[in-house]
């Protein structure tokens, strides 16, 4: 259940009109590293853990609801910097607020013009509203969301779509010396770095996080770092002990030569007979282990998504 307060979580001030920056922010509104699509991809993935993991729901679902609310604060920014585009521009006099920012130099066809060039549909579709698209017009698309049905697997996605959307905000608040905005984007863009923090703490405290999903990885192929370009720069990627794994990479210095001698990888020297039946084991024990997570947490009988306790009043 959601209930709407009016009053901003920060609150959105601009110092004068400018559609062209509004245009620019939309990037962030209906954009593919937005916060619409941000909201909508920790909210969808809040469902599946539910049940296996109701503490990492109740996680996503707070982080989902704050990026709605910054939805809002992207939202009314883009409104307040369109002042002028809807309404008084249309019969502007040379002495409105708009042509004071421009300083008077340009007609107001011309504002008009360099405002909507790049995004037409403000005018043509939206009528200056705000809608969910990116600065280019292009309608926001579901397949911005990441959402793969294991917890791990969404978490790292989370990591990435935080990091996104730290780099935009740093990119935007190039193209405006408004400090009230700067102030607004400065919000908003240290607001991805608290949840990144809060995404890394909620998997670390995961047991059996890596690999993702349930198998464990082949024993055979998992240490190898090829040399698959001319001059292979050698560092800890590819030498030296894996990150966590207590295992050291294999570097295959020739991948051409090895692939003919293994026959494609099907004849190795070292089979890892051992390695693979525990790895077999590993995959039974983890497979019993997450179906097992998801069972015990599901009552029986009727399915009850809300008790409704006063615990959670």
């Amino acid at each position: 259940m959601f209930h709407h307060v009016k009053d901003l979580q920060f609150n959105a001030r601009v110092s004068r009109p400018d559609p062209r920056f509004a245009n620019l922010l939309l990037e962030q509104f209906g954009g593919e590293n937005g916060e619409l699509a941000a909201a909508m991809q920790y909210f969808t993935q809040a469902f599946g853990a539910k049940v296996p993991h109701p503490d990492k729901y109740d996680m996503l679902m707070d982080i989902a609801t704050e990026e709605f609310s910054h939805l809002e604060i992207v939202g009314a920014t883009i409104q307040m910097l369109l002042k002028g585009v809807n309404g008084e521009l249309k019969d502007a006099a040379d002495n409105s607020e708009i042509m004071q920012v421009m300083n008077g130099k340009a007609a107001k066809e011309s504002i008009i013009h360099e405002a909507l060039t790049a995004n037409p549909q403000f005018v043509m579709i939206t009528g200056g509203g705000v809608t969910p698209r990116n600065s280019q017009g292009i309608p926001w698309c579901a397949s911005y969301i990441h959402s793969n049905g294991d917890l791990t697997v969404d978490l790292r996605s989370n990591l990435a779509s935080e990091s996104r959307a730290k780099l935009v905000y740093e990119h935007l608040m190039k193209f405006t010396d408004d400090p009230y905005i700067h102030e607004t984007l400065s919000f908003l863009m240290t607001r991805e770095v608290a949840h990144y923090k809060m995404f890394e703490a909620a998997l670390d405290s995961i047991p059996n996080n890596f690999p993702p999903g349930v198998l464990a990885a082949d024993p055979r192929f998992a240490q190898q770092a090829y040399n698959l370009s001319a001059g292979t720069v050698r560092g800890p990627w590819n030498e030296g002990e894996m990150p966590n794994l207590g295992k050291d990479f294999e570097y295959i210095a020739d991948p051409i030569a090895q692939a003919r001698e293994t026959f494609g990888h099907t004849q190795l020297k070292d089979d890892k007979s051992e390695e693979l039946e525990a790895a077999a084991k590993k995959n039974k024990e983890m497979s019993l282990l997450k179906s097992s997570e998801v069972k015990k947490a599901e009552p029986k009988g009727v399915a009850q998504w809300s008790t409704y306790s006063e615990s959670q009043d």
